[in-house]
């Protein structure tokens, strides 16, 4: 098989580790690929990248796609999200002087209710919050519309600013924001560096978010299809070898690279262990599936999962429901995931839509052999979206 160079954009997180374990551990070689990965200082860097072809695919937003079928961000190119790379892995976390404030009011800094910290950060907000996230169509920006909508942080002005991850420790310290949405390992970053202190993790607003997915230009998938199903079952094994407890350590040892993260192991580690240190002087959480790359059909593209994200994004922008519904449901490609990966003994659900947050406990479902546990994907508030409700 001829090696094929492929340029794969990504941003410096946790989460790009499918990406960066295909290449380094010989995931992608297998398939006859080198992945030449470049790094992008922003989200919408990684997003323009792949949309003007400077590369062939990306570690990207799962939101973005959608919101370019939608007509929203002005960059029109089709795109196909043909697998999810990760599923939660975000943090929420808050300035100093927020953190003083929670605990003299006696918050227990728990990092895993999120109604009570929601009301308990309303309290203490003196009327306005500004709230840093990667970018305006990302789950951060959904999962803080999810969170506010339903505590009593609704009552209050929040202003949602936009700052590349790895200056998110940088703009809490100077003032710039009062609190962040964003992914490891960003969020410890700033606990290291004494600017803050951790909330909540986003897995405790909605249990089972897609946060990243691999995307490629449709155009691309439709005349290189080969190319994407070699590409695809690199990474799937990349992120089945991440969902191996006895692959943490040196997975985290691996990001920690110059290369890549840039940012010590141990620091890695706890995202992938689910083991957070929540506040500078030292306190620890333990967050069970905190990030997941593999288990529960973490990277199947539901179409229901993209019609949720179509639908909040309607409902803002004034956009037809669903008409907005339909054109995210067909940029979430389950049928390319089926085709390319059939091969590789995957675990596949039998529908490409289910009831988004309707698992409250990890639940068999119908598949090809029979064996697929879905996780718990409840929302905090108990909402449940039926894709067929439009």
């Amino acid at each position: 098989m001829k090696t094929v160079t492929l340029p794969v954009a990504y941003m410096p997180l946790v989460d790009a580790a499918p990406l960066i374990v295909a290449q380094d551990l010989g995931f992608a070689e297998a398939e006859g690929l080198t992945l030449d990965l470049i790094a992008a200082p922003s989200w919408s860097s990684v997003r323009d990248m792949l949309a003007f072809g400077r590369v062939d695919a990306a570690h990207l937003l799962s939101p973005v796609p959608v919101a370019m079928a939608l007509g929203l961000g002005g960059v029109a190119t089709a795109m196909s999200a043909v697998s999810v790379l990760s599923v939660n892995g975000t943090v929420i976390g808050v300035s100093r002087t927020l953190e003083a404030r929670l605990r003299a009011a006696g918050h227990p800094f728990d990092f895993a209710d999120a109604a009570a910290a929601g009301a308990a950060l309303a309290q203490v907000a003196g009327g306005s919050l500004t709230i840093g996230v990667p970018f305006p169509f990302s789950m951060h920006v959904e999962l803080l519309h999810v969170w506010c909508a339903a505590t009593p942080l609704a009552a209050i002005r929040i202003d949602i600013r936009t700052v590349p991850p790895p200056l998110m420790a940088e703009a809490l310290a100077a003032g710039e924001i009062d609190a962040f949405c964003v992914g490891e390992p960003w969020g410890s970053v700033s606990v290291e560096a004494g600017a803050g202190a951790l909330l909540l993790p986003g897995k405790a607003i909605w249990a089972f978010a897609p946060e990243k997915v691999l995307a490629v230009r449709t155009e691309w998938a439709e005349t290189e299809p080969h190319l994407l199903g070699r590409l695809m079952r690199a990474v799937w094994r990349a992120g089945r070898w991440l969902g191996q407890p006895e692959s943490r350590t040196a997975a985290a040892e691996l990001l920690s690279r110059r290369t890549w993260l840039d940012v010590p192991s141990e620091v890695i580690d706890r995202a992938l262990s689910g083991h957070m240190v929540v506040s500078p002087s030292g306190e620890t959480r333990a967050v069970p599936g905190f990030v997941e790359f593999h288990r529960g059909a973490a990277t199947f593209p539901w179409r229901s999962q993209a019609r949720w994200i179509a639908a909040q994004m309607a409902a803002r922008s004034g956009l037809d429901r669903t008409e907005a519904m339909d054109l995210g449901a067909a940029v979430f490609r389950s049928d390319l995931y089926r085709t390319a990966l059939a091969s590789t003994g995957a675990e596949m659900p039998g529908a490409s839509d289910k009831l988004e947050g309707a698992v409250r406990h990890p639940m068999a479902v119908a598949s090809a052999t029979g064996r697929l546990i879905l996780e718990r994907d409840a929302f905090f508030d108990g909402r449940i979206f039926d894709p067929s409700q439009h």
